[in-house]
């Protein structure tokens, strides 16, 4: 039993489908690991469902029916479910998901929320601070559910009170700390941003106990070794990894 773990997707809009087809899982991973994939996780900014984008949902959705696994999303920054009401569905995961299709089956994991999946306990949160619109002012959401709600915060930290051990964390961007170790100040031309949910992802990341931390947003693939904690934070973009049984 495996589980992949992708980046960001944007609906393939920059060729991010190429790493994600059966020809290319098949030949990257080889036979017995590619066959040992039971679901695929994408970190955020899916993409998927965006208005007038139908004929590439299409596409993308005819590629993925090929691979025999489920994908579930994160919750990004560039989400137009965060607009819709989806569905919400139970398939046995500990908490429900929203469903974009059936078939390929994909669907969106809820924010601050646990769930088992393989054997793996994993918190799920996302989102992001969106500094990349130019149609509207640098640092403002696309849409007004972009970001975490207040009830939705002390949710999880109500949570946290009385669960906070976990095999992995799933977020969109990573703890503020570690994103400005690897990537340093966010800037959008000359001015300086602060992203609250990375912040919010440091409080979160000194509250529980976990073995890695995964997590998309920032276009590359890096990774960072706290050995105080004895974590790994895996940022991905342009590559994937594999969780399984005996992954440290």
């Amino acid at each position: 039993m495996a589980i992949l773990l992708s980046g960001d997707f944007h609906s393939n809009a920059l060729g991010e489908l190429s790493i994600l087809t059966k020809k290319y899982l098949f030949n990257k991973l080889g036979l017995k690991k590619y066959t040992s994939i039971n679901y695929q996780i994408i970190l955020g900014d899916c993409g998927f469902l965006w208005p007038g984008n139908e004929k590439t949902d299409l596409y993308n959705f005819h590629v993925f029916a090929e691979r025999p696994f489920p994908i579930l999303c994160v919750i990004g920054n560039h989400e137009p479910m965060l607009g819709m009401t989806l569905p919400e569905v139970d398939i046995g995961i500990g908490e429900t998901v929203y469903l974009v299709k059936e078939n390929p089956f994909i669907a969106y994991l809820k924010r601050g929320k646990i769930y088992r999946i393989d054997g793996f306990k994993f918190l799920v949160m996302g989102g992001a601070l969106s500094i990349d619109q130019d149609i509207r002012t640098p640092g403002e959401s696309w849409w007004k559910e972009e970001y975490w709600s207040a009830r939705e915060k002390a949710d999880l930290f109500e949570l946290l009170d009385s669960d906070n051990e976990f095999d992995y964390v799933l977020t969109h961007t990573g703890p503020d700390s570690v994103n400005m170790e690897l990537f340093g100040t966010l800037f959008f031309g000359s001015k300086k941003f602060t992203d609250e949910i990375a912040k919010m992802n440091d409080v979160v990341d000194s509250w529980i106990t976990c073995k890695g931390w995964f997590c998309g947003h920032w276009h590359h693939d890096k990774i960072h070794i706290d050995n105080e904690k004895k974590r790994t934070y895996q940022y991905l973009y342009r590559d994937v990894k594999l969780i399984e049984a005996d992954t440290i």
